[in-house]
């Protein structure tokens, strides 16, 4: 009895973090679709890829987010450091492809 009430409650938990990673992903994606848009605003307008001052404002922001939500603010940075990495990756590329043109 004991047993069947916790592998209802263990299925009942990952079904609710299956739906908050989908919706991760979901978030995610409609993140980078804006921040292709600021890529190809900055590449037309010969703007540098990445904005340091902006990058250490929203870490700030994040971390002070984080620490209020009740989330490491240790791991809301690094979190936050790979997703600004691949989008300046991303900037960089479409850069290099504007100047290519």
């Amino acid at each position: 009895m004991i047993a069947d009430n916790a592998t209802e409650e263990l299925a009942r938990l990952r079904s609710s973090i299956d739906n908050i990673d989908a919706a991760l992903i979901h978030l995610l994606a409609e993140r980078f679709k804006c921040t292709q848009q600021v890529g190809a605003l900055k590449a037309r307008t010969g703007m540098p890829p990445a904005d340091k001052s902006r990058e250490q404002a929203q870490v700030a922001r994040l971390r002070a987010l984080a620490a209020e939500s009740g989330l490491d603010p240790v791991f809301a940075e690094k979190f936050l450091a790979f997703v600004v990495a691949e989008v300046i990756h991303h900037h960089e590329r479409l850069a290099e492809a504007r100047a290519a043109d």
